[in-house]
C-alpha cells in the first residue's frame, strides 16, 4: 500500500511522514478524523490492516499475563538436551596444587603430608558428567541411551551455576588434615553469603577416633571465622541476628539420625554432640540414605528469597571409613546435590588396589579391656565401579598378594564428590609413598595398607567416574576392556602359592607317590589359568590401539602375570612328570631332588612362546608405568623365574636317636611364679565395624 500524504500537510509533515525516519510511524501524524475524510478506512485493506493489529495486540497482552497466574513449581525446571556425541579427546589435568605437610596456623593448610591427586579435568562442572573417551564407542546390547541421563537443573546462585567438577583423591595422613582444608573451602563460601555446613559422621567403632580428632579441630574452624569477619566477609554483611555460620550433625550406620533439628552455632554444644554420639554395632552404614535426607531436610535454605539470592549456602561433609552398604541410593544422591548445588565433601579411606575388602587395625578404644591389636574385614572398595585387577595367588617368594593403596577412594562415594564439586580426601596416618609400611607400624584404626603411590604418578590413571550405563557401554565396546573385567570377575586363582620343591627318595614307589601328590595341586590349577588366559587373549590385538593408561597398564599386567603363572604351573607339572619316569642321579651318594626356579623352559615350544610373551608384557608395565600399582606387581612378579630346573642333592635319612629326658626337672622355670597369677585385661570381641 502507498503512503499518502494528508492534503494540509506542509514540508515538515512529508518529511516526517516518512516511517524510516520517524519510529512513530504515519498515524502518529495524521489524526483519525483526516483518516476518514480522506477515504482511508473505507479502504478494505486498511480495515483488515488495523482489526489484525487489534488482535495482535491482545493475544501479546493475554500471554503476558499467564505467568502472573501460575504458581511457582517447587520442583527445578529440567532441562533436556540431546545426547553428546562420543568424541575422542585427551584427558587434561590441571595444574597441581601443593599444601604443606603439617597443620598450618593460616588457613589454606590441607593435610598432614598430603598432596592433590587425580584431580578433574575440567575447570567447571558440567549439567552432563564429562566423558573421558578414549576411543570411539560403538552401539552396544544396551540400545541408545543419553549419557549419564539428565540431571535436573541445579537451583543455587548463578555463580555456582559453573561447570567445576570436584577432586577425587586427596591424600593425607590424618582427618585433621582433612578439616583445614574443608576450613578453607567454608571460608570461600562464606566470602559469597551465609553457609549451612551439615556433618555426616559414621557412627560405627572404627571411626571413634576419627570423630574425636575432627571434633578437637571444631575450634580450628571457628577461629577461622574470626580472621574472616575482620576482612569484611560478605557473610558478616547481613542481618546481625542471622549467623554467618552454622552447623548441622547427622549420625548415620544402621539408621539415620539428626542430632539437630534446627541449624546451630554454638561451638560447645557441636563439639558435646559428637563426642557424646553412641557406636552403632549393626555394621552397616547407610550413607547415601544419609545424604538424600540431609537434601530433603535443608533444600529449603537454597531458594531463592526474591532478589536477595538463596538463603544460605549448604554444605555436606561426611565422615566414615567404608564404602557405605546402599550404593544404589548413589544416583538419586548425585542427581538431588547437583540440584541444589550443595557440594559433599568426604573424609574417608583410601581403597584398596583392586579389593572389595581389607582389614583394619583394631585396638579396643576402652583401656579397661585388652589393647592387643586384632584385625576386623571391611568394604572399603574397590576404586572402580566393576574390579579391574585379575588375582592369580602366586607372587614373588610364593607370598601372598602385597596390600596395596589404590591412590583413590571407594568409587561411589568419589564419584559423588567429583560430580557435586567436592572433594574426596583419602586418609590413612602411615601413609608413606618411599617405602614399604609394616604392620607393626601401622596405627589403630587404620587399614592394611603397605604401598602407597606418587599422587603426581598416579593422577593419569584416574578411573572413569561415571554412570554404570556407560561404564558397560565403554567396556561392551572395547574386547580389552571387556576381556580385562571378565578375567577380575573370576575366583583367584591361588592353588600353587607354596609348591612342594623337595623330593627324597627312599625307594622308588614312595617317590613316585610323592611327585603324584604334588602334580595334584597343579593340575588343579592349571586349567583354571588357561581359562583366565582365554578370557583375557581377545584384546591382545587392541593393545597398541588402547589410549587409556589404566586399562592399558591394567590388561597388560593381568595378561603377561596370567601367561607367567600358566607357564611356571604347566611346567611344574611337566618336570614332575619327567621325574616319575625315573631320573638317575649323576652322583651316586645322591638320593633328594630339589626343584629349583630356574628362567630355562624346557618342556615345549608352546610353553615357550608363552613364556617369552609373559615375559614381554610385564617388562612393558614396569617400563610405562613406573611408580604405580601394576609397575609394582610386574616387577615382583618378574623377580620369580619362569621356569624350572632339577637339582641333586643328598639327604641323611637314617633315623636319629631321641635325647635323654631331664627327669622333669625344669631349670628354665621363672623364679617369681606371682608373675603367671597376674590378672590379664579382659579381651572382647571386635565389633561389626
Amino acid at each position: 500500500m502507498t503512503a499518502r500524504v494528508p492534503r494540509n500537510a506542509n514540508s515538515d509533515s512529508i518529511k516526517s511522514a516518512d516511517p524510516s525516519a520517524d519510529p512513530r510511524g504515519e498515524v502518529d501524524q495524521w489524526s483519525l478524523e483526516e483518516l476518514e475524510e480522506d477515504g482511508f478506512f473505507e479502504n478494505s485493506e486498511n480495515v483488515a490492516l488495523i482489526g489484525s493489529t487489534l488482535v495482535h495486540l491482545i493475544i501479546i497482552l493475554f500471554l503476558a499475563m499467564v505467568p502472573l497466574a501460575i504458581e511457582g513449581d517447587e520442583d527445578a525446571v529440567v532441562i533436556v538436551s540431546k545426547p553428546p556425541v562420543y568424541e575422542q579427546e585427551k584427558i587434561e589435568f590441571i595444574d597441581e596444587i601443593v599444601y604443606s605437610d603439617a597443620p598450618q596456623v593460616e588457613i589454606g593448610a590441607s593435610s598432614l603430608a598430603d598432596a592433590d591427586m587425580a584431580e578433574a579435568s575440567a575447570e567447571m562442572f558440567a549439567e552432563v558428567s564429562e566423558i573421558p573417551m578414549p576411543v570411539e564407542l560403538e552401539p552396544a546390547d544396551l540400545g541408545e541411551m543419553m549419557v549419564n541421563k539428565m540431571f535436573d537443573q541445579a537451583v543455587a546462585p548463578l555463580d555456582r551455576l559453573t561447570e567445576q567438577k570436584g577432586k577425587v583423591g586427596q591424600g593425607t595422613e590424618g582427618a585433621v588434615g582433612a578439616v583445614d582444608r574443608i576450613t578453607f573451602e567454608i571460608l570461600k563460601e562464606m566470602e559469597r553469603q551465609p553457609t549451612l555446613v551439615v556433618w555426616m559422621f559414621d557412627q560405627s567403632g572404627s571411626l571413634y577416633q576419627q570423630r574425636r580428632d575432627i571434633r578437637g579441630r571444631f575450634d580450628r574452624i571457628y577461629t577461622e571465622l574470626g580472621i574472616a569477619k575482620d576482612s569484611g566477609a560478605k557473610g558478616f554483611k547481613n542481618d546481625k541476628s542471622e549467623k554467618p555460620l552454622l552447623t548441622s550433625i547427622i549420625g548415620f550406620g544402621s539408621q539415620v539420625k539428626l542430632y539437630t533439628e534446627e541449624p546451630i552455632a554454638d561451638l560447645g554444644e557441636i563439639k558435646r554432640i559428637v563426642e557424646e554420639m553412641e557406636v552403632d554395632s549393626t555394621g552397616q552404614e547407610k550413607v547415601f540414605t544419609a545424604i538424600t535426607s540431609a537434601v530433603d531436610q535443608y533444600k529449603s535454605l537454597c531458594r531463592s528469597r526474591g532478589s536477595r539470592g538463596p538463603q544460605r549456602k549448604v554444605m555436606f561433609v561426611v565422615v566414615t571409613d567404608e564404602k557405605g552398604d546402599d550404593e544404589n541410593l548413589l544416583e538419586t544422591s548425585i542427581k538431588s546435590c547437583r540440584k541444589w548445588g550443595i557440594p559433599v565433601y568426604v573424609i574417608g579411606v583410601p581403597a584398596p588396589f583392586g579389593r572389595q575388602h581389607t582389614l583394619v587395625k583394631y585396638v579396643d578404644p576402652d583401656p579397661k579391656f585388652d589393647q592387643t591389636p586384632q584385625f576386623a574385614q571391611v568394604d572399603q572398595g574397590p576404586e572402580t565401579f566393576l574390579p579391574e585387577r585379575v588375582f592369580v595367588g602366586f607372587t614373588a617368594n610364593f607370598q601372598q598378594e602385597p596390600k596395596l593403596d589404590s591412590g583413590f577412594g571407594p568409587f561411589a562415594l568419589t564419584r559423588l564428590c567429583y560430580e557435586t564439586g567436592g572433594i574426596y580426601f583419602t586418609v590413612h596416618p602411615n601413609r608413606n609413598t618411599s617405602r614399604k609400611v609394616r604392620r607393626g607400624e601401622l596405627d589403630a584404626f587404620a587399614s592394611d595398607l603397605e604401598y602407597f603411590f606418587d599422587p603426581v604418578a598416579m593422577a593419569a590413571y584416574r578411573p572413569d567416574y561415571i554412570s554404570s550405563e556407560d561404564y558397560i557401554k565403554q567396556v561392551k565396546s572395547s574386547p580389552l576392556r571387556q576381556s580385562l573385567v571378565m578375567a577380575a570377575q573370576q575366583s583367584p586363582a591361588v592353588g600353587l602359592a607354596r609348591p612342594r620343591t623337595r623330593f627324597v627318595r627312599r625307594d622308588e614307589a614312595a617317590l613316585v607317590g610323592d611327585l603324584t601328590r604334588a602334580q595334584q595341586d597343579a593340575a588343579k590349577l592349571e586349567p583354571r589359568l588357561a581359562r583366565m588366559a582365554q578370557i583375557l587373549s581377545p584384546g591382545l590385538e587392541l593393545r597398541e590401539t588402547e589410549t587409556s593408561l589404566r586399562w592399558k597398564a591394567g590388561y597388560d599386567l593381568a595378561m603377561g602375570r596370567v601367561l607367567a603363572q600358566k607357564v611356571r604351573t604347566g611346567s611344574y607339572n611337566a618336570m614332575l612328570a619327567q621325574a616319575k619316569r625315573g631320573m638317575p642321579f649323576k652322583n651316586k651318594k645322591n638320593n633328594t631332588w630339589v626343584l629349583q626356579p630356574s628362567d630355562e623352559i624346557s618342556v615345549g615350544s608352546r610353553t615357550q612362546s608363552e613364556a617369552k610373551l609373559a615375559t614381554k608384557l610385564l617388562q612393558s608395565v614396569v617400563a610405562d608405568h613406573p611408580g604405580t600399582p601394576w609397575a609394582l606387581l610386574a616387577s615382583q612378579e618378574l623377580e620369580v623365574p619362569i621356569g624350572w630346573t632339577w637339582k641333586e642333592e643328598f639327604t641323611d635319612v637314617t633315623p636319629r636317636r631321641s635325647s635323654p629326658g631331664n627327669n622333669n626337672n625344669n631349670n628354665n622355670a621363672p623364679k617369681d611364679d606371682m608373675a603367671r597369677k597376674l590378672k590379664k585385661a579382659p579381651k572382647r570381641a571386635v565389633p561389626k565395624l
